[in-house]
């Protein structure tokens, strides 16, 4: 078996991390009572983006801070997704 020795003249570049250009655009948060959030992060001077209330009793809202880039949404029956259960051994 021989080896070949690899050349730098052909090696791809990976993009770093100075490179890759990422932006965080929302954060869900959990919240007891959504009225009572909507009127702090309102007091807050921060932007109403949505309050969608649907027939099936989900509801979302979504502020954004003054200058910002990046949104906060909190509601009514959303939920973190609920991790797989473990799975039985055989």
């Amino acid at each position: 078996m021989s080896s070949t020795p690899a050349s730098s003249e052909h090696a791809t570049q990976t993009p770093s991390a100075a490179t890759v250009d990422l932006k965080l655009e929302v954060v869900v948060i959990p919240v007891s009572d959504v009225d009572r959030a909507k009127r702090f992060y309102g007091g807050l001077g921060w932007r109403l983006d949505a309050d969608f209330a649907f027939d099936n009793g989900f509801r979302v809202v979504q502020f954004t801070p003054p200058g910002s880039g990046c949104s906060v949404q909190f509601g009514l029956r959303s939920r973190r997704p609920r991790p797989a259960p473990p799975k039985a051994s055989t």
